[in-house]
């Protein structure tokens, strides 16, 4: 057996479909911020879903395009499955050359656990979300969905470790999956305070036709059931008429919850003057920019392990309205830096609200508290750049996880969570 490399020569293997610049969800943000941060501390190499090949001091990032073949005659929704197959044995083919290898997302898990069984090199899988709680994945995966539960179950189960995102995401893992709680560590997302701060330049946001002079509730996210756009959208009719609402919306998951938010959208437009839709995910100078102008941000999510996108508002002085589930209620505190609203929810795995015309009125009654008071609005907003700055860093993050490295790589023992979790 090779002998335990000392801690500060560790080379970690990251895994992932999203890394810049195709980064479409908060799991690609994380891969993006953790491994810069990482790499100023060890050797570090990227494989992920692309076209990337970049060479910069200790971060190394390869793509792997080929995935795109060979699936053509596949039904639409088994083709991206299969093509996260593919990639997995992309991946596992050229050598792993690394100490630790370390998954994010089930679309590279399979290329963790093949690296796992043929180069004997240690497993980290950062779970961003669960595929149990999941449901509506099978809308835009078919029965690919029971292979995506598959992979990420055999790769969670043979794990050496599997950092969740919150404490709430531990709790479903245990629930979910066999695995012992001494191999999962809660380590919880971070951001940069500098790159997401307030600004006052609003010259990026021109082009999407916003009255900079009304106020504004913000949504960004993707277009899926998870997000629970539709849940905003019928809160629209119950807002300040005054109030402008600016979705940032795209990626939708399937065509089906495509065509459900077009035609919520035409309604809500229908009803009132000031329904923004800007159907593409920005860059992150527009998106600074977007955060910085909104009176409120809002996050209406049925399901979220995290929410990083609730860091970001905060980190830029706005306050948050969101449904007071999974890791939200470990980053937003209510009545210090916005509002939670209760989501009495229906059993997993739908989640969907028992009562939704309730939860829409109850969304809008917290949003047109903060537009009536811009002195709490001003409260919150300075309240949530507080608790950035205080409690979710990057560089905390990258430390929390090289202990956890090196408790895997130089102890005899199961890896024990590092400090903190």
């Amino acid at each position: 057996m090779a002998s335990k490399p000392p801690p500060s020569e560790i080379k970690a293997l990251f895994l992932t479909r999203e890394y810049p610049p195709e980064v479409y969800g908060g799991a690609g943000v994380h891969v993006d911020y953790l491994t810069r941060e990482l790499a100023k501390r060890i050797p570090v190499e990227v494989r992920t879903f692309g076209d990337q090949a970049r060479s910069d001091r200790n971060l190394e990032v390869h793509g792997f395009r080929f995935a795109q073949r060979g699936s053509e005659d596949a039904p639409e929704n088994l083709r991206l499955p299969l093509q996260a197959l593919r990639v997995g044995i992309g991946f596992a083919g050229r050598a792993a050359g690394a100490d630790i290898v370390h998954c994010h997302t089930w679309y590279a898990h399979f290329g963790g656990l093949l690296a796992k069984i043929l180069y004997g090199v240690p497993l980290v899988v950062t779970a961003h979300s669960l595929e149990p709680l999941r449901p509506w994945k099978r809308e835009q995966l078919g029965r690919g969905a029971d292979l995506a539960a598959w992979v990420e179950r055999t790769t969670l189960e043979a794990a050496d470790a599997v950092i969740a995102v919150s404490q709430e995401m531990k709790a479903d893992i245990l629930r979910h999956f066999r695995v012992p709680a001494d191999r999962v560590a809660v380590i919880h997302n971070g951001i940069d305070p500098d790159e997401y701060r307030r600004v006052e330049a609003r010259d990026r946001l021109v082009r999407f036709g916003i009255d900079l002079t009304r106020p504004t509730v913000l949504f960004v996210g993707r277009i899926s059931r998870q997000k629970g756009i539709l849940h905003l959208l019928a809160a629209v009719p119950h807002l300040d008429p005054l109030a402008q609402v600016v979705l940032c919306a795209a990626s939708p998951d399937s065509q089906e919850i495509a065509r459900e938010v077009e035609a919520a959208v035409v309604q809500a437009q229908a009803g009132r003057p000031g329904v923004v839709w800007i159907r593409e995910m920005v860059d992150r100078p527009t998106a600074v920019q977007l955060y910085s102008q909104a009176s409120v941000f809002c996050c209406p999510s049925i399901y979220e392990p995290f929410g990083i996108i609730n860091l970001e508002a905060m980190a830029c002085e706005t306050p948050v309205v969101a449904a007071a589930v999974g890791g939200i209620r470990e980053v937003v505190v209510h009545g210090e830096t916005g509002f939670l609203v209760s989501l009495a929810q229906r059993a997993a795995p739908s989640f969907e609200p028992v009562r939704p015309d309730e939860f829409a009125r109850d969304l809008a009654r917290s949003i047109n508290t903060l537009l009536a008071d811009p002195a709490l609005r001003l409260r919150l907003g300075a309240g949530g750049r507080r608790r950035v700055e205080e409690g979710f860093s990057w560089r905390a993050v990258a430390e929390k996880t090289l202990d956890l490295y090196r408790a895997l790589l130089h102890a005899d023992s199961p890896a024990q969570p590092p400090r903190g979790a």
